[in-house]
């Protein structure tokens, strides 16, 4: 064969390679990105344990060309990250720590994916099984700004009409005007459930003491005497959203929030500060009373973390 000949052949070949590679690169990164969509976004779940229902949380998104990762809230407890997402065909599944330190082993998850709904089992860091379900959590987007009402008085300041315990055991009381839990027992729900609103409400805590404001039952506005996360002290979202800095007054001072939420937008103000400004909530936090996002939500106050007094609870519904 020709000398030229031979170097046109061996450049052919060289080329014919490399294309080959690039190709086949490209195909596996065509397959790993369109394994992934179907299963990414947020899912709003619902564990089963036994005859009792209890919400959870799961978002997952891409890190990357070929790595899915997330985060998790169970039906307890602050957001936590998931480092890898394990995702082939219809199958998933994760693990994470324990977030406690009484827990033993990972928490572990495996579901299917089918007809855009989730199942599986969970596997807590106790060793207890329960199975779960998930929907994709709605948008909450809205079109336009809310018509808002007028104010209405949640709280009589003589009894506890128009609310009710998520317990047997009520430890609430109203006296001279105050909504009282003067000790750790049930949370206090409104009987009426809102969807936007702007909301004032004001309230006291002894020193070390805990509690929260959940909005429509499933976004924890934390009250905390003593945290050194920003993302989980007073004025945050537990868990998800930080307030821009620390507004708190001293234990045993009457301090104050006022919150509009707009589907899943928030803005907030700390004794009259702005500490949150128009930030989307992700998902439910721990501790919410459902996972059903799309529904109308009631209040619900903490009153399992220890003493917590409130006054001047009023509410402007948007429609």
């Amino acid at each position: 064969m020709h000398k030229n000949s031979l170097l046109v052949l061996r450049l052919f070949l060289s080329f014919s390679i490399l294309l080959l590679s690039i190709l086949t690169k490209a195909g596996r990164n065509n397959l790993l990105q369109n394994e992934g969509p179907e299963i990414e976004g947020r899912w709003d779940l619902t564990l089963y344990d036994s005859i009792t229902e209890l919400p959870s949380w799961l978002e997952i998104q891409r890190s990357g060309n070929n790595t899915l990762v997330g985060q998790f809230v169970g039906y307890w407890g602050s957001s936590r990250p998931i480092s890898r997402v394990n995702f082939s065909k219809d199958s998933i599944s994760f693990s994470i720590p324990p977030q406690w330190e009484n827990g033993t082993n990972d928490l572990l998850v495996e579901g299917r994916l089918a007809d855009d709904k989730l199942t599986g089992i969970i596997i807590l860091c106790d060793g207890k099984i329960l199975k779960w379900s998930g929907i994709r959590a709605p948008t909450l987007l809205r079109k336009s700004t809310p018509a808002w009402g007028k104010p209405i008085m949640l709280f009589n300041g003589k009894d506890l009409q128009g609310w009710h315990t998520s317990g047997k055991i009520n430890q609430w009381v109203a006296e001279d005007g105050v909504l009282k839990s003067p000790a750790s027992g049930s949370n206090l729900l409104t009987d009426q459930s809102f969807t936007d609103f702007k909301l004032h409400i004001e309230f006291r805590y002894p020193k070390a003491s805990n509690s929260g404001v959940y909005l429509r039952g499933r976004y924890e506005v934390q009250i905390e005497d003593e945290d050194e996360l920003f993302s989980k002290q007073l004025g945050s979202i537990y868990g998800f959203i930080a307030p821009s800095e620390r507004i708190a007054k001293i234990p045993g001072t009457w301090q104050s929030y006022d919150i509009t939420l707009i589907g899943r937008m928030v803005t907030l103000a700390v004794n009259g500060k702005i500490v949150i400004c128009n930030q989307e909530i992700p998902g439910i936090t721990g501790g919410a009373v459902n996972s059903k996002e799309a529904e109308p939500g009631p209040f619900q106050l903490q009153g399992d973390h220890g003493p917590i007094e409130f006054r001047n609870i009023v509410i402007t519904p948007g429609s």
